[in-house]
């Protein structure tokens, strides 16, 4: 799921013509040896922190169903998470930073959400909307600074991305359907046919109810009441 955030992103940026001028656009950690390797005006969009939203979690699940209708598989419910992304920009001048990081700032603040071309693989086939918010205030556990200090560069000015995106359940196939009652063997008949029972339904038995071969039990006699005769 998280790289198909990403692949995201990068179309949300794309289809605001953001990074432009021969910009580029990458993932990788701002460190100080990123930045010497550098040799373009870059965007840098920096994944620091993943965390589930619990307020999101349910249980049960749902059932999918070919184009016959018949039920293939259930999919659990989704878990949903908060991805966390520093956005940067890098350039040889303060003022191109600022500008490129204007450019990206008008992008993100135009979108609340992912629109369904942006979205590939799981993301896509869920159907379910992926939301995000730029620039809000930093959770007081995570602080901008913390994050700087980590990668071991210095300060510098940021776009802080959250991005709410669903993780898809975990998949499980159903069986073929059934077309046969179900066979009962005892010990005294293990060198006996089998019994089957039968049912109403889709299946090769024959016959109305369960127990095939049923015996007819003979009917009970009357039987003379008891007590005093007067």
């Amino acid at each position: 799921m998280i790289h198909e955030v990403d692949e995201a992103i990068r179309r949300l940026f794309a289809a605001g013509g953001v990074p432009a001028g021969g910009s580029e656009l990458v993932f990788d950690a701002p460190t100080t040896e990123w930045n010497a390797r550098r040799n373009a005006p870059t965007v840098n969009v920096f994944l620091y922190d993943i965390r589930e939203d619990v307020g999101r979690r349910h249980a049960g699940g749902a059932e999918r169903r070919d184009e016959r209708g018949v039920v293939v598989g259930w999919r659990a419910p989704a878990r949903w998470f908060e991805l966390s992304y520093l956005v940067t920009a890098w350039t040889n001048r303060p003022q191109d930073e600022h500008r490129l990081l204007s450019e990206v700032l008008a992008c993100l603040v135009r979108n609340e959400r992912m629109a369904p071309s942006w979205l590939t693989g799981t993301l896509a086939e869920l159907n379910l909307s992926v939301t995000l918010t730029a620039a809000r205030p930093v959770r007081e556990d995570r602080a901008t600074a913390e994050v700087w200090s980590a990668l071991g560069g210095e300060l510098k000015p940021s776009i802080d991305l959250k991005v709410i995106s669903p993780l898809a359940g975990e998949w499980t196939d159903a069986g073929p359907p059934v077309t046969e009652g179900v066979v009962l063997r005892t010990s005294e008949q293990a060198h006996e046919d089998p019994r089957r029972l039968r049912y109403d339904g889709p299946s090769r038995a024959e016959g109305e109810g369960f127990g095939a071969r049923r015996s007819r039990l003979p009917v009970a006699g009357s039987r003379r009441r008891r007590g005093r005769l007067t």
